[in-house]
C-alpha cells in the first residue's frame, strides 16, 4: 500500500481554528524590541569553536535553526559535537521576552503561519545557527565507543559558526549517492548504531502515517488551497533525531547524578563517563527513581513517560497473534515493531494499537523530592529537552542546568524560581498543541471530502469496534484516519462509504460496505 499520495486540494481557512483556540496574532511590542536589542550576556565568556565544520538539518525553508552537528569516526568510535542555541544568553529574566515566552510555552504550528515562541527577529535571525554567521551557542561534545554508546559528554558556552543549512531530502540524496557533507560523514552509521542501541533499552518508535497539511502551488498566487499528504521519513529523519536523543539523555544523566550526589561539576563528570561506560555492557538496567531524598540545590527538568499500563503489552501480543505476526516471547514490543513493515495492513494495527503503550509523557521537576519515575518509557531512559530552546521553552532551563553542573558553578536564581512554572507551561502548551494539529487536519478533511460523500473508498481496519468506541480506519488516498460506523475485521483492507463531511463541526462519517469488501 502506497502512503504517499497527493490529493485534489480544496480551500480552507484556518482563522477559526485560529479563534477557537485563542492564539495570539501578534507579539508584544516592548518584547520584540528586548529581541531586536538582544545582545549576548557572556560574550565575554565562550569559548571559540568556529573551527568546528558544523552543519543545519532541518525542514526546506525553515528559519528558526536550534542545532548545528558535526559527527565523525575516531580510532575508539565516534567524536559528536551539537551546538545549541543558547537562548538564556540573550533573554533577560522577568524581562518583557521572558514573560511572553512563558506565557506562550512553545512555537505553534498551523499550516498557513505559526505562532512563534519568540519573535522571529529573534528566532529566525538574531538567535538562529543561520550559515555562515558567528552564533553563541551551548556546545555539547560527546565521546562515543565502536557501539555508539557515550563515554565522556560534556556542554560549555561556545562561539560556533554553521558551514552550511541542509535539509532532510537534500541529506538523503547526498547519503544514497555517497557524496555526504564531511560533517556528515559518519551519521549513517553513527544513527544506525544509536537505533540498536535505543532497541537494546526498550525504546519504542512509532512509524505510523503522520498527516500533514501543506498548501498546493506557490503562495505567490494568493490562492489559499490546502492538500493533505503523508511526508515520507527519511532514513536522514531518524539518525539526525538519534543526535537529538542522545543529548537528551546525556542531559537527563547530568542533572540526575548532581541532584541525587550534590556533586561538582568535575564528578558529574566523571560519574557519566562511569554511567555510560557500564551502559554499554548488554541492556542497561532502566533507572526508575531518584534517591530518597534529591539535593534541592540541584534542580532538574526531565521530559518523562510512565511504563505501559497493565497489560498493554499482553493486548498487543493477542493481536500479532490474531493477525499471523510472529513475537518471540523474550522480544519487545519495539523491536518486533521495528521488524516489521509500515505499509502492510498488520504493521499500522500493531502500531496504532502501540500508542496505548506510550501515554501520560510529561514534565518531572527534580526539586528534591524523589519523584514516581524519572524515566521516558518510549525512550527507555532518562531524558530532557535540551536541543529546540528557539521553539520550546523546557530547553532553555534545563540547558542551562546542565551549563551549571559542567561549569561547576551554581544554578541561577531565575531557573530555580521559575523551573515548575516553565514545566507548566509546557504541559499547557503541549496539550494545546496537540488538539490544534488534530483541528488543522479535521478541517481539511472534512473540506476536502465535501464533495466525495458517497464515494466509496479502499480502507485498512486499525482498530474494530468495541461498546465504547467506533472501528478506526486508515485511508491512503486521501490519506485519512477515521473512525468509521458498522463492524469491520481489525487488520483487513475493507471498502468504505464517505456518509458524511461536514467543515462546521469538523468531521467525516464513514460506514463500512461489508458487502463491496474484497476477499482476503
Amino acid at each position: 500500500m502506497e502512503l504517499h499520495q497527493r490529493i485534489v486540494s480544496a480551500p480552507v481557512d484556518f482563522g477559526a481554528v485560529r479563534t477557537e483556540f485563542g492564539l495570539a496574532s501578534g507579539y508584544p511590542s516592548e518584547a520584540v524590541s528586548e529581541a531586536r536589542d538582544a545582545v549576548d550576556a557572556f560574550a565575554g565568556d565562550r569559548v571559540d569553536r568556529r573551527e568546528i565544520p558544523l552543519v543545519t538539518i532541518d525542514p526546506p525553508g525553515a528559519m528558526d535553526l536550534d542545532q548545528a552537528l558535526y559527527v565523525a569516526r575516531t580510532p575508539t568510535g565516534f567524536l559528536l559535537y551539537y551546538a545549541i542555541a543558547d537562548v538564556a544568553a540573550v533573554v533577560v529574566p522577568g524581562g518583557p521576552l521572558d514573560r511572553e515566552s512563558l506565557a506562550r510555552g512553545q512555537t505553534l504550528y498551523l499550516p498557513d503561519g505559526l505562532i512563534p515562541l519568540h519573535p522571529q527577529v529573534l528566532s529566525e535571525d538574531r538567535a538562529s545557527l543561520l550559515p555562515d554567521r558567528d552564533r553563541p551557542a551551548a556546545l555539547w561534545t560527546i565521546e562515543c565507543d565502536e557501539l555508539a554508546e557515550p563515554v565522556r559528554y560534556s556542554v560549555t558556552r561556545a562561539l560556533v559558526r554553521s558551514r552550511a543549512r541542509l535539509d532532510y531530502a537534500g541529506v538523503q540524496a547526498d547519503a544514497d549517492a555517497n557524496r555526504l557533507h564531511p560533517a556528515l560523514a559518519a551519521l549513517p552509521e553513527f544513527g544506525r548504531l544509536r537505533i540498536e542501541a535505543g532497541l537494546r533499552r526498550g525504546a519504542i518508535n512509532l512509524r505510523l502515517p503522520a498527516q500533514s497539511v501543506v498548501r498546493d502551488g506557490p503562495e505567490q498566487t494568493g490562492i489559499n488551497h490546502w492538500q493533505l499528504v503523508v511526508e515520507p521519513r527519511t532514513a536522514v529523519d531518524d539518525w539526525n533525531e538519534q543526535v537529538s536523543l542522545l543529548t537528551g539523555m546525556c542531559a537527563a544523566r547530568i542533572m540526575l547524578d548532581a541532584h541525587n550526589s550534590g556533586a561538582s561539576g568535575k564528578t558529574i563528570a566523571a560519574s557519566a563517563a562511569e554511567t555510560s561506560a557500564a551502559d554499554t555492557a548488554a541492556t542497561p538496567a532502566p533507572v526508575e527513581t531518584t534517591a530518597a531524598n534529591g539535593n534541592p540545590e540541584y534542580p532538574g527538568l526531565l521530559r518523562t513517560m510512565p511504563p505501559a499500563p497493565a497489560g498493554a503489552v499482553d493486548s498487543m501480543r493477542r493481536t500479532a497473534a490474531a493477525l499471523g505476526v510472529d513475537w518471540p516471547a523474550r522480544e519487545s514490543a519495539g523491536r518486533m515493531l521495528a521488524g516489521l513493515d509500515p505499509n502492510t495492513p498488520a504493521a499500522l494495527v500493531l502500531m496504532s494499537e502501540a500508542t496505548s503503550l506510550l501515554r501520560g509523557a510529561s514534565y518531572t521537576v527534580l526539586n528534591g523530592q524523589a519523584p514516581d519515575s524519572v524515566q521516558h518509557s518510549a525512550i527507555g531512559a532518562p531524558y530532557a529537552h535540551v536541543t529546540a530552546p528557539l521553539r520550546r521553552l523546557a530547553d532553555r532551563y534545563a540547558t542551562e542546568i546542565c551549563l551549571s553542573h559542567h561549569a561547576g558553578i551554581e544554578v541561577p536564581q531565575w531557573v530555580r524560581d521559575g523551573l515548575k512554572a516553565a514545566a507548566e507551561a509546557m504541559r499547557r502548551s503541549d496539550a494545546i498543541s496537540a488538539k490544534l494539529e488534530r483541528a488543522c487536519i479535521d478541517l481539511t478533511e472534512s473540506t476536502i471530502l465535501v464533495p466525495r460523500v458517497g464515494t466509496d473508498f479502499d480502507a485498512t481496519v486499525l482498530r474494530e469496534a468495541n461498546h465504547t468506541r467506533p472501528a478506526e480506519i486508515f485511508i491512503p488516498t486521501p490519506p485519512v484516519l477515521a473512525k468509521c460506523l458498522g463492524s469491520p475485521p481489525e487488520g483487513k483492507q475493507v471498502r468504505v462509504r464517505l456518509a458524511e463531511s461536514d467543515p462546521a463541526t469538523r468531521t467525516v462519517t464513514f460506514v463500512y460496505q461489508a458487502e463491496a469488501t474484497p476477499p482476503g
